[in-house]
């Protein structure tokens, strides 16, 4: 699972078990985080980590539409 969460929020979620620094371009991304299958393993771990990320994208501004082409 992917989680975007608040810059200020990251180390304290990279402590818990499973959870890592997301880093897929090679470069770790603060507020990004990876939690393996083991940190959701429970209905009730899937529904923390989830809610997590939904309250903060729920804070961001929406994103302005681009025109195609």
């Amino acid at each position: 699972l992917m989680v975007r969460l608040a810059k200020e929020d990251h180390d304290a979620a990279v402590a818990r078990p499973h959870a890592r620094t997301m880093d897929f371009t090679g470069k770790p991304m603060k507020g990004f985080v990876y939690v393996d299958p083991e940190g959701v393993a429970s209905d009730d771990d899937l529904r923390e980590w989830v809610n997590r990320g939904v309250s903060y994208v729920g804070t961001l501004p929406p994103k302005k539409v681009r025109p195609p082409g």
